[in-house]
């Protein structure tokens, strides 16, 4: 025998639906962080410091990375002893902070999340450290363009293909959860 849902009945289905859907997009939301971004320690295992071979050290460590918008520059360094600095491309060159971006931090390690797409510059403010070539310039790119090929740009970039496919999947299960708990 088929019975007919009372009102108590049905607000019960509807609590489990919406406590389905919220722990499916929970679940999703943390996914989709865990897939997008990426922590980079800068310089690898000798971390930010004043590199043996100069600034080659950190163009090579540069070049062999592929940084991406939603990715995380963590820069190793200890306190007191190095800071990092995010400064213009002269500032860069001449390694000076006539034109810095922001303020210096002194506080390591220093996490940097990358926020515009194109070409970055840090340097280290203490001493003569930038000279010796405790400096790094790096090029974010969209996450789904290679970062040779990435124009200068501040323009946010346009959900990937997985991401689409994701939403698309999630709005498939919403609507069977409602199918079957309405």
């Amino acid at each position: 025998a088929f019975s007919i849902p009372n009102k108590k009945q049905k607000k019960k289905k509807r609590e489990k639906m919406e406590k389905f859907v919220c722990g499916a997009l929970t679940m999703a939301i943390l996914l989709q962080v865990t897939i997008a971004q990426t922590d980079h320690i800068v310089g690898d295992s000798f971390g930010w410091s004043i590199p043996i071979n100069g600034a080659a050290a950190y163009t090579m460590w540069a070049d062999a990375n592929t940084i991406k918008i939603g990715d995380t520059l963590v820069f190793k360094f200890t306190e007191g002893n190095h800071d990092v600095q995010e400064v213009s491309r002269s500032s860069y060159e001449e390694c000076n902070t006539q034109n810095s971006i922001g303020e210096a931090i002194k506080k390591g390690p220093a996490k940097i999340t990358m926020q515009t797409l194109g070409d970055h510059y840090y340097i280290c403010t203490v001493g003569e450290h930038c000279l010796a070539g405790q400096k790094m310039a790096i090029k974010v790119s969209s996450s789904n363009s290679s970062a040779s090929n990435t124009p200068a740009d501040t323009t946010p970039p346009p959900p990937s293909s997985s991401t689409v496919v994701f939403a698309s999947f999630l709005i498939s299960l919403s609507s069977i959860a409602l199918a079957i708990f309405l």
